[in-house]
């Protein structure tokens, strides 16, 4: 081990963005993994911080970042590879992908985003190139084929959902899950961790928008109870991306009631029969949250003001 590199883990800590709401020890696991060039998957539902984990990381430590939606990926040869086309003057040409000159530029952080939706097709063209034993992407098909060799300092970091929403999710077998021998689970935010959050992209809120987000930190808190249980009547809770949005609406003057009908009450379906949808449980839900005479601070002139950007 270089002795920058074991002061780099050891200090990683202190590099830890405070917007990152993320536990200390994976904090530093995950840097350690960057540092030493080790695949690691990050595993949680959407909008739980995965890609900010992965970018932040990549911030910090000064590297390149590459993103690639391998989970959106119809052509995984034309994305992850490059295309061929022919010119009379000059004949065939070969263009390489963003791909190929992200795993050819040393020290790459590579998101392969939503990895566990990505085709077949290109988990085959992948694996030779994530495997540690291997580090080579294959131009062709053909074994004969040229290849491009991964550069030093590389690292991948592979995205995966869970959820019941994500249907389209593929199982990895135990080949692809042995490539990524980092794995790093990313719940979903507590209410605590969630008040945290509000509170350093919202420094300038007052008190009634402060007690507003408390409130929306414990329905939070509610909705993955009620989506954890055994008998649940849920499939689903709110993001933290999403709960951030719904802050920037108490920011913006909304209030508890508005922020329900417009951004939570969607997130639920409304079929079933009368009382049985998830809907009008969610409803029943947030009823305890409501105050009887909730003042809107629609008016408020300086709330676009105290509005944080990030």
């Amino acid at each position: 081990m270089e002795k920058n590199e074991i002061g780099i883990i050891r200090d990683s800590l202190s590099l830890k963005p405070k917007e990152l709401i993320i536990s200390d020890l994976k904090w530093k696991y995950l840097v350690r993994a960057v540092v030493r060039s080790k695949n690691i998957m990050i595993v949680g539902p959407s909008g739980c911080a995965k890609t900010m984990a992965a970018r932040s990381v990549a911030t910090v430590l000064k590297r390149p970042f590459e993103v690639f939606n391998i989970g959106s990926t119809q052509d995984a040869r034309a994305t992850l590879i490059g295309n061929t086309t022919f010119k009379k003057e000059i004949g065939t040409l070969f263009y390489k992908s963003a791909f190929v000159k992200a795993i050819t530029t040393p020290n790459t952080i590579i998101l392969l985003d939503e990895f566990t939706r990505g085709t077949h097709d290109a988990w085959n063209i992948l694996m030779p190139a994530i495997d540690p034993t291997q580090r080579y992407l294959r131009l062709d098909e053909d074994e004969s084929s040229s290849v491009v060799k991964v550069a030093d300092g590389v690292c991948f970091i592979a995205t995966a959902n869970i959820g019941n929403e994500y249907t389209a999710t593929r199982v990895l077998d135990k080949a692809s899950a042995r490539r990524f021998p980092i794995k790093l689970e990313m719940p979903p935010l507590e209410g605590e961790q969630l008040k945290t959050l509000f509170s350093i992209l919202f420094p300038n809120r007052n008190l009634d928008e402060e007690k507003l987000m408390n409130t929306l930190a414990s329905i939070s808190d509610d909705l993955i109870s009620q989506c954890n249980m055994e008998d649940a009547k849920i499939s689903t809770f709110i993001s933290p991306a999403n709960m951030v949005e719904m802050a920037e609406l108490v920011m913006d003057g909304f209030t508890l009631e508005e922020i329900a009908e417009a951004a939570i009450y969607p997130e639920y379906p409304d079929e079933g029969g009368v009382g049985e949808s998830e809907r009008v449980y969610v409803k029943s839900i947030l009823q305890k949250h409501f105050p009887k005479n909730v003042k809107s601070p629609l008016n408020d002139p300086l709330a676009s003001k105290k509005r944080v950007k990030f």
